[in-house]
């Protein structure tokens, strides 16, 4: 569940709860409402309703959406459609020819139509693709030197996170510091009670780190939410990992955490040997742990 970085902190959490399809249509974050075509208008309502679909249902449907806007004309709406249905589809596993449609679609859009972007800022549809790229390990090319900032941008918030150090406190009053940790495999894992991508995965991380945590497993779960509302939503769920409060989104903003959930494991010198872009599964998680030497 990711949401769109040249909008106003102040209002992202309210962007990212209200979806990504809110945003294309929501007049208050657009000069104009979009108005889709009768080609257009169906590939939105599957887009709203992707959510509620079984996984199995959901990535063959992910597919089908991917070659149905890659064959629609070249509109600006269809790049609106592809950036989308790329938000949608890294909250879970789908399989990586779904994705891969994804990312082919995104890439047309974008070369057909691409975006004028900030001088010396990238477009987040090129951040969206070079993430797809570097992160899922998809297959894309662009020649725009948008591309090519893009993936800059991304190296360059990686270095500062494998450098980031932070002390926060639980929601049992101890503190954690991530340095401290060495000798561990850590993931920071950044989420909130609203955020319903985030609470699919919590099941799953409850697992492993049940699993590992005797083989020196550490989930600091972070979360830029009052400390009532956290621990009763903890509370209800029986998670037990480290939960830990962010007030002031300090150590998101560190991370550059610009849409949730999403996750970063170290290994146990320290060093950040992967992430997500968003919700995993629990075979997906497991792949990140195997990074770091968990099996």
């Amino acid at each position: 569940m990711r949401f769109f970085p040249a909008l106003p902190k102040s209002i992202s959490a309210i962007v990212i709860a209200a979806g990504i399809l809110a945003l294309l249509t929501a007049p208050a974050f657009a000069q104009d409402k979009v108005v889709w075509s009768a080609q257009e208008q169906p590939i939105v309502d599957q887009l709203h309703s992707l959510r509620k679909l079984d996984d199995t249902v959901r990535a063959r449907t992910t597919k089908d959406l991917a070659l149905q806007i890659r064959a629609l004309p070249a509109v600006p709406n269809k790049l609106k459609l592809a950036g989308a249905l790329s938000g949608l589809s890294t909250e879970g596993d789908f399989g990586r020819d779904t994705l891969q449609e994804v990312t082919t679609t995104l890439a047309v859009a974008l070369r057909e139509q691409p975006p004028a972007g900030k001088p010396g800022e990238p477009d987040y549809l090129f951040t969206e693709l070079a993430s797809l790229v570097k992160y899922e390990h998809m297959q894309a090319e662009s020649d725009n030197p948008q591309f090519a900032q893009a993936m800059a941008k991304l190296e360059a918030a990686d270095a500062k996170r494998q450098k980031a150090d932070f002390t926060l406190t639980d929601l049992q009053g101890k503190n954690w510091r991530l340095r401290d940790l060495q000798g561990k495999v850590v993931l920071v894992n950044f989420w909130a009670t609203w955020c319903p991508p985030c609470r699919k995965e919590m099941p799953d991380l409850q697992a492993l780190y049940d699993k590992y945590k005797d083989q020196g497993f550490i989930v600091l779960s972070i979360s830029d939410e009052e400390s009532a509302k956290v621990a009763a939503f903890i509370a209800e769920k029986k998670i037990n990992y480290p939960v830990l409060l962010d007030p002031g989104r300090k150590i998101n903003d560190l991370f550059e955490v610009e849409g949730i959930p999403k996750s970063f494991v170290y290994d146990r010198e320290g060093k950040m040997v992967a992430q997500s872009i968003d919700m995993r599964t629990r075979g997906q998680f497991q792949q990140m742990l195997a990074q770091a030497g968990l099996q």
